[in-house]
């Protein structure tokens, strides 16, 4: 937030948030309110949940997941959304995963519960177009993260073999060879919530 600041001039401000906190997600809404009076855009962006098959998972486990990965992000974005629509412009986006749309093996819970967060993002699309507010997903497929070496080291363990190949092994199933950056991905995001994307609502765009 400092970097920013110094480079942009602009006011910046970090906030600490646990998104599995009802109470930090409230206090959170009322700082933001409190320092801009409101914002125009909002990306929704939940942290993944535990990685294992669906069949005989654990219920309590689902509803823990589902605060941060569901319930928080759509408190949040609620509570900004009728400043956009008075404004008459205003973005939200959806931080999802290509396993919302073909279901990633081992990653159960995040296919299901990022699957719920289309159907609201396309439900609350429809709704508000005409208010100038447009809401996507974008799906990330194999973008090269921190949570994407988490995922190989735990299969690189159940497997038992070294993470490299585990790795390779993953390279082969994508047509260009490598995990996507960051910077790609973040590219696609920063049209979505542009000027740019005025017409373009309703849509789960994949970056795989």
């Amino acid at each position: 937030a400092t970097d920013l600041a110094n480079r942009t001039g602009r006011t910046i401000r970090a906030y600490q948030i646990d998104l599995t906190d009802a109470a930090m997600v409230a206090t959170l809404i009322a700082d933001v309110t409190n320092d801009f009076g409101g914002i125009d855009i909002v990306i929704n962006n939940g942290g993944g949940p535990p990685p294992g098959p669906i069949a005989g998972v654990d219920t309590d486990v689902v509803e823990k997941q589902f605060r941060p990965m569901v319930l928080s992000q759509l408190e949040i974005a609620n509570a900004f959304l009728p400043g956009m629509r008075k404004n008459g412009w205003g973005r939200i986006l959806i931080i999802s995963s290509s396993g919302a749309v073909q279901p990633i093996p081992g990653l159960g819970i995040s296919n299901t519960l990022r699957s719920s967060l289309i159907g609201w993002a396309k439900t609350l699309a429809t709704e508000v177009a005409k208010d100038g507010v447009t809401v996507n997903a974008i799906m990330p497929g194999r973008i090269h993260t921190d949570r994407v070496d988490s995922i190989d080291a735990n299969a690189s363990k159940k497997q038992g073999v070294p993470v490299e190949e585990v790795v390779k092994a993953s390279h082969a199933t994508i047509p260009a060879g490598r995990y996507g950056s960051v910077d790609e991905f973040s590219k696609v995001a920063a049209f979505l919530v542009s000027d740019c994307a005025g017409y373009v609502t309703g849509g789960s765009i994949r970056v795989d």
